[in-house]
């Protein structure tokens, strides 16, 4: 199972990953596909092998890209400006120092606050930042009509529409009754990788060939943007634009702590019968080593991804019929041996007749009521899909990911985007407002929410996400982070003194994670012990006993 779903977190996370290298080279011209492909392989080496929780899946995420292209027009602004790798090297220090104090204070218990409100807000979010993505990619392509390229920005948008179509079609598939099990999951795993070979397939076929529509530019195999040297000596800048360097690694700090620890704990959420306990504090102290080897490297930080993280785990998901299913069979079987025994058992020397009104098991009912049983609880399959990373890190991979055509990634962008936003609580909420009610399930929690609270609950979040996105768009797009943060307060001090019952907030709100993982956090120093045969997590388990979480299992 470990070996068969690492390809599929491979595609997952290293397509949006070069997508958004595209978007870093466009806007800064300081990274390339190379920096990203390394970034991921470090992520998943450092996590996978020392981590806690070696199933979050990190790497290169739409806030950092934000975040770094910020910065850069910043500084690009000063008559005089810093050279950006050298200023975005002490950043990522500052943010590292920021890191390590919060792992050594445990300042990562402040991680039982979060719950849906802020998460839902957040994805919402970066949902429209995938979709804002793939408009501009599209955009930037843009030439004056007269151009022998126009042809060329027209196929791009038709490639961008096909692999948006294409993505939807399998995954539409997968979820359907029709083909075997096996080939839905195929369908679900490997769909939007499908569609991507061939939407980019269809930019070398017939005319569409004779546009030349822009491709994804790389560098040469194992080099960095430009040619630099991999080491950036961010110990040579100014010591002013050291001191200014403080205030945005406090922003980057805000920024991973509350995304990557999200991140961890919805790739640990309460509908993952998981047993291996959590480990916050010390996997946030290693978050903060890789951030501090991105800027000596000059590669964009990694931090948990989402929505890969939980796609992961639940792609280690064992199914197995419901307890309660085999409960009920069980119970069936048991009544149907009275019944035989009460008839067998008669005096009476006429045959009774017995009509069993109870309906026969269905054989089939097993293998349509299947729930989640385990996770395959491992590192492996982080470890192989950021070992991948480096294959294409190779020179004939690159010149395949050379292939792909911008407008290909356009419609990646969308449909990641679309995507998150079908999958969101405030999507879920208002579809639920515009529905038909008597076209809706009668076990809807949300129907014992009066209306106007549920309207009320999902304008507060659309304040979030608006005043998050507006501020992107501005010069003061750096502090986006903290308008996601305040957002905890806002969930703890303000919205219980309104007009919400406890039991509407249940049910509009709730925790992220599962109770174990959210209440039991434990100290930075307690959380991770290193023993002679390599790393190894002994702490206190799911279910009472101490467990012992080995290298690979």
């Amino acid at each position: 199972m470990a070996i068969f779903c690492h390809f599929h977190s491979h595609f997952f996370s290293v397509l949006p990953g070069i997508a958004f290298s595209l978007d870093l080279i466009e806007t800064t011209e300081q990274y390339g596909v190379a920096e990203v492909l390394l970034s991921s392989f470090m992520a998943a080496f450092i996590f996978s092998v020392f981590g806690a929780q070696p199933l979050t899946i990190a790497g290169v995420t739409g806030p950092i890209t934000v975040f770094n292209k910020v910065i850069f027009e910043i500084i690009e602004r000063e008559s005089n400006p810093p050279v950006y790798l050298h200023f975005i090297g002490w950043v990522y220090l500052w943010g590292a120092i920021f890191h390590w104090i919060t792992a050594i204070l445990n300042w990562c218990n402040f991680l039982k606050y979060v719950t849906l409100f802020s998460c839902d807000t957040f994805g919402f979010y970066v949902s429209w930042v995938y979709l804002q993505y793939g408009i501009q990619v599209i955009t930037r392509q843009f030439v004056p009509s007269d151009s022998p390229q126009a042809q060329g920005v027209l196929v791009s948008i038709i490639l961008a529409i096909l692999m948006l179509v294409t993505s939807f079609l399998f995954r539409t598939l997968s979820q359907t009754p029709y083909f075997h099990r096996h080939v839905r999951r195929f369908l679900a795993d490997y769909g939007m990788p499908i569609s991507l070979v061939a939407a980019s397939a269809m930019a070398y076929w017939g005319r569409f060939n004779a546009t030349n529509p822009l491709t994804l530019p790389v560098g040469h195999a194992f080099r960095a943007a430009g040619d630099r040297p991999w080491l950036v000596k961010f110990w040579e800048l100014e010591g002013k634009w050291v001191g200014i360097a403080i205030p945005f690694g406090f922003v980057l700090w805000i920024l991973f702590f509350f995304d990557h620890n999200v991140s961890s704990l919805m790739a640990q959420g309460a509908e993952f019968p998981l047993r291996k306990p959590p480990g916050f504090h010390y996997d946030f102290f290693l978050l903060g080593v890789t951030t501090f080897i991105s800027g000596l490297l000059g590669l964009p930080a990694p931090n948990g991804l989402i929505p890969q993280a939980p796609i992961h785990t639940t792609s280690l998901l064992i199914m197995g019929p419901s307890p309660k299913l085999e409960k009920d069979e069980e119970d069936r079987a048991s009544i149907s041996r009275t019944q035989t025994h009460s008839a067998s058992s008669n005096n009476d020397a006429q045959p009774v007749e017995f009509e069993d009104s109870t309906p026969p098991p269905d054989p089939t009912s097993r293998h349509r009521h299947e729930v989640p049983v385990a996770v395959v609880e491992q590192r492996v399959s982080n470890l192989a899909q950021g070992s991948l990373c480096l294959v294409l890190l190779t020179g004939p991979f690159l010149h395949v990911l050379n292939l792909i055509p911008r407008g290909v990634l356009a419609g990646l962008f969308w449909y990641m985007g679309a995507d998150a936003l079908q999958g969101n609580g405030i999507t879920r909420k208002f579809l639920f407002l515009i529905q038909d009610k008597n076209l809706t399930s009668k076990h809807e929690p949300l129907h014992r929410v009066r209306k106007s609270r549920i309207i009320l609950f999902l304008v507060i979040q659309l304040i979030g996400f608006g005043a998050t996105f507006a501020v992107t768009q501005t010069i003061a797009a750096i502090g986006f982070p903290v308008i996601i943060m305040l957002l905890l307060p806002l969930r703890t001090l303000v919205i219980p003194r309104l007009p919400f019952t406890k039991e509407e907030l249940a049910i509009l709100d709730g925790p992220t994670a599962s109770p174990f993982v959210s209440r039991f956090v434990p100290l930075f120093w307690e959380s991770y012990e290193p023993a002679l045969c390599g790393p190894v997590a002994k702490t206190l388990g799911r279910d009472g006993s101490w467990l012992t979480n080995t290298l690979i299992f």
